[in-house]
């Protein structure tokens, strides 16, 4: 069941049967029908306005955002751990102001990320092909089996750096075993013993 939309979503191995897909998803109706309940009756937080006083994360702390009007080119900084500061043009709409935060929000990533790859592809062995960074709305990131791209999904900039970097090894060792077998995870305790905590937090909604 997906956590944003309650949509539902199987995955089978290429070899089982629809009848045998079918029958399964069947003799979990009951877990499943709970399931989407509890996700449809989640409270939705209310849209961003982005607007002085909001509370925005990056890297998984909770800053509150200052709208600052002036006449020079739009840009976001922070100020120590405590706000981030949007300046824009006086009568920037809704719309602007949020790609504004977007773009520089890709921007932190990439940097980030370029970091942190880095120094996981000489741990893990591997190297990645190309890496790019888009919002995704079920995933945190995707390995591609055939390119060797990785995409990483734009949310994880309010997520803490060591969950980040959690990501950044499990694509990683995606380019070793493509799957999410036992053998798959064993590749990444091996380099992040604390991996099961960093996922735990991972999933912690912002």
């Amino acid at each position: 069941v997906s956590s944003t939309d309650a949509n539902i979503r199987v995955s089978a191995p290429m070899m089982m049967s629809e009848e045998a897909i079918r029958r399964f998803v069947l003799s979990k109706e009951a877990w499943i029908r709970q399931r989407v309940k509890r996700v449809c009756e989640q409270k939705r937080p209310a849209p961003y306005e982005y607007v002085s006083g909001e509370v925005h994360y990056y890297k998984g702390h909770g800053y509150t955002l200052k709208v600052v009007y002036h006449n020079g080119p739009a840009k976001v900084m922070t100020e120590g751990d405590e706000y981030i500061i949007l300046y824009v043009r006086e009568g920037a709409t809704k719309e602007r102001r949020a790609a504004i935060l977007r773009e520089w929000s890709r921007a932190e990533l990439k940097t980030l990320l370029a970091e942190l790859i880095g120094k996981w592809e000489q741990t893990i062995g591997v190297k990645a092909n190309r890496t790019t960074i888009k919002l995704m709305k079920t995933r945190w990131g995707s390995c591609n089996h055939r390119t060797h791209d990785i995409n990483f999904n734009l949310e994880l900039m309010k997520r803490p750096v060591h969950c980040i970097e959690y990501v950044v090894v499990h694509e990683l060792c995606h380019r070793k075993e493509m799957n999410h077998s036992p053998a798959f995870y064993k590749i990444i305790e091996k380099v992040l013993p604390d991996y099961k905590e960093r996922k735990k937090l991972l999933k912690m909604k912002k």
